[in-house]
């Protein structure tokens, strides 16, 4: 093992600890590891040419799960393990908004879009249905006119279209040394 000293922000190490660490469980009932969800959400957004700061929001949207104690199997249990308010509340004081809002809205995002797209719903996998009703399913009218309203609405309707195409098993993406790149750029914004 090599002693020179990292190349990355000491939050990105920390980032990349996290992921070492409990990134090989299961994405809840998903067919994919919480590493490979996060990798191809980071992945789907660096496609599109998302910024860094959004790059960074896909791959670290579910940071909450690897934060949590709860089991694997919590959403089958009944339980909302409200991993997007743990991840938030990890995320904002490291992170700027910009990567700390998609994160945090990324679940309300995934009810407003079932809300406004009935289509959406068809398209969410069996685990993700189940989360959806523990999070309060689709969204009401009013509580859609509030969500338009806030900042980083259009970005968390983005991690949250990517976040629901990452469960693709055997997908060949970058590694996660490639996007902390991504999330040191963010660090600096």
């Amino acid at each position: 093992m090599s002693d020179a000293p990292s190349s990355h922000h000491p939050t990105t190490e920390i980032v990349l600890q996290l992921f070492q660490a409990s990134g090989n469980s299961q994405y809840g009932g998903e067919a994919v590891t919480q590493q490979e969800h996060a990798l191809q959400a980071a992945f789907f957004a660096e496609q599109e040419g998302a910024p860094s700061e959004l790059i960074a929001a896909a791959l670290l949207h579910d940071v909450g799960h690897l934060l949590h104690s709860l089991p694997d199997d919590a959403p089958e249990q009944g339980v909302d393990d409200r991993h997007e308010t743990l991840a938030a509340a990890w995320l904002a004081p490291r992170f700027p908004p910009a990567v700390v809002a998609p994160v945090a809205m990324h679940v309300a995002a995934k009810r407003y879009l079932c809300a406004v797209e009935p289509e959406y719903l068809g398209l969410l996998s069996g685990p993700s249905v189940l989360s959806l009703e523990l999070q309060g399913g689709p969204m009401s009218t009013a509580e859609m006119a509030a969500f338009e309203r806030l900042p980083h609405f259009h970005a968390a309707v983005r991690v949250r279209r990517w976040d629901e195409r990452a469960k693709i098993v055997d997908l060949a993406t970058p590694n996660l040394e490639h996007f902390a790149r991504h999330v040191d750029r963010a660090l600096e914004s």
